[in-house]
């Protein structure tokens, strides 16, 4: 341990021991942020520590960044840095993996602890803010190693595997946390990218008709049925002379132009009649051959 547990040892501790191994203790206050330093423990390195994340804050402050207030979580298996509003665990600090707490003597709102990253095993220094609990926030923890010492005697040295075990398994849980909200975000970002494709401006869904192209154009046809109109001279329409079998098309599906199966309204009245007449002739000559 360090001074700031063993200076009031002989005092009686300020939580029962319930609360901090079987649940715990919740505080809040504001995160300065971490920095890595040099030695496990001592006053001096927490003191550069609090000295170098002080002026880090105070030139984002300038910038109009506010120190962001986080929820501490001190059980005897360690302390859990939360946001105070989503509970997202932002870093899980092992009690083992623990070296040095204390709260700053020249700055009463100041408190720090020293804790062993399980990645890169440097030592970093985490540094808090808080107004009126930076003394009893260091003593929960001082308790919690208390308790935590205690139980490793008990169990023989067991304990420590075992709370390895739960701080692996901690670990992950809050991995897969993460991962699940990242997935939510996502999905929800596609439905909305979906709602957006299928509903129109005007909030109704827009459906194109299968009878016109990707312009709402409708499709060319080449082949276009011809409707028969009336003569000039009032006789009924005839219909149409039957092709001889064989006959080819041209490029575009359409039979070769045959000035006798022109509209009525392609020619002046006198050649149209004549027309008639002819077509009429011709009409009779391919029915009796």
């Amino acid at each position: 341990m360090n001074r700031a547990f063993t200076r009031k040892k002989d005092k009686s501790w300020m939580h029962t021991p319930e609360a901090l191994a079987k649940h715990y203790i919740s505080y809040s206050a504001k995160f300065l942020g971490h920095t890595e330093v040099d030695q496990p423990k001592g006053t001096e390195v927490v003191r550069d520590a609090v000295r170098k994340l002080k002026f880090q804050r105070h030139i984002k402050k300038s910038e109009g960044q506010k120190i962001p207030k986080v929820e501490l979580q001190i059980s005897i298996y360690g302390v859990k840095i939360l946001d105070p509003k989503t509970k997202n665990v932002q870093y899980n600090c092992q009690l083992h993996r623990m070296s040095f707490c204390a709260d700053d003597k020249t700055d009463k709102r100041i408190f720090t602890f020293i804790c062993k990253d399980s990645e890169s095993n440097k030592h970093l220094c985490y540094v808090f803010d808080s107004e009126k609990c930076a003394e009893e926030i260091t003593l929960t923890i001082g308790q919690a190693f208390d308790l935590a010492y205690k139980k490793f005697l008990e169990s023989g040295g067991k304990d420590v595997e075992t709370r390895k075990q739960i701080g692996s398994l901690q670990k992950r849980i809050q991995e897969l946390e993460t991962e699940n909200s990242e997935l939510k975000r996502q999905l929800q970002g596609l439905e909305e990218q979906l709602m957006v494709t299928r509903v129109s401006p005007a909030g109704s869904v827009s459906m194109k008709s299968p009878s016109t192209d990707i312009f709402d154009m409708v499709p060319f046809s080449p082949v276009s049925p011809l409707t028969s109109a009336p003569s000039s001279n009032g006789t009924p329409p005839l219909p149409p002379p039957t092709r001889p079998a064989g006959t080819r098309k041209d490029l575009f599906g359409a039979e070769p132009f045959d000035p006798f199966i022109c509209g009525a309204a392609d020619f002046p009245p006198d050649i149209q009649s004549k027309l008639d007449e002819m077509q009429r002739q011709r009409w009779r000559g391919s029915k009796w051959d």
